[in-house]
């Protein structure tokens, strides 16, 4: 379950998405998350699930990496399917007992796992295909105008990197931890949720030490190498458009419009 995350992690290959400006993936990440939420039709999600799967494609990442990334919320899809049909008034559909499955619950289960599908989906496309050194520079250009301001743009930029870096890394150190400790004997599939959630104390426990034992190294690290944050910090690779970047820019700008189009008519 643990290696099955793929939240946070890079799939290197060679593709049109990988070439992107990390800027312009932000950006469609951003609108393609707003576009989600707009769409409440079934044209609309059809619409948000074919650009999802034209990028999957465009990407190059293989589809059952995509699908493994799914793995771990399908218990969270199921449970919200099931609350929305029980506890949603409406039209009855099925009666057991007490329980009553409506239409109106039934059909807005199934539109939150959609969403929520969608957007693991598009979000995770993100980080699979930019690296979290681009996505640092990305989200410290995009925000640089906040920086008259006196808000501290580099060092937010750099606090996001820090933890995608350590998404992988934090996932990894559980999963040894869980296989020392059943094989000392430890069970975290049997019993009530209270025994489980007990089983997991021995987890998290040298996970956070852990956690805290890796920030004071970076932070000992950067210290000794003089960091004094983004003042006058120069780039090997600066961030500059090219051609394929425009016209990835139109195409995202012109689904938000689609979308709302769908919505309004």
């Amino acid at each position: 379950m643990i290696r099955e995350i793929t939240i946070g992690q890079y799939y290197d290959t060679e593709s049109v998405i990988h070439r992107l400006d990390p800027r312009v993936k932000l950006v469609a990440t951003l609108v393609y998350i707003i576009a989600i939420f707009v769409v409440d039709t079934i044209p609309g999600y059809f619409c948000a699930a074919a650009v999802v799967c034209i990028a999957v494609a465009l990407s190059k990442v293989p589809v059952r990496f995509i699908v493994k990334g799914l793995r771990p919320i399908m218990l969270i899809l199921l449970i919200t399917v099931l609350f929305n049909m029980i506890l949603t008034p409406g039209e009855i559909l099925v009666s057991i007992w007490k329980i009553n499955i409506t239409r109106e619950g039934l059909r807005i289960g199934i539109t939150m796992a959609l969403r929520l599908v969608l957007l693991i989906t598009g979000t995770s496309l993100m980080t699979l295909t930019t690296t979290p050194n681009n996505l640092t520079d990305a989200m410290e250009r995009l925000l640089r105008p906040l920086m008259r301001i006196k808000v501290p743009v580099h060092e937010i930029a750099m606090m996001m990197s820090i933890a995608l870096r350590f998404i992988p890394i934090l996932l990894e150190e559980t999963d040894i931890i869980m296989k020392a400790q059943m094989a000392r004997g430890a069970d975290f599939e049997n019993g009530n949720l209270i025994k489980r959630a007990k089983a997991l104390v021995p987890i998290l426990v040298p996970l956070f030490i852990s956690a805290f034992r890796r920030a004071n190294d970076l932070a000992m690290a950067m210290e000794a190498r003089c960091y004094s944050g983004g003042a006058g910090r120069t780039r090997m690779k600066p961030l500059v458009y090219a051609r394929r970047d425009y016209i990835a820019y139109f195409f995202v700008w012109a689904f938000l419009i689609g979308c709302i189009l769908i919505r309004i008519f």
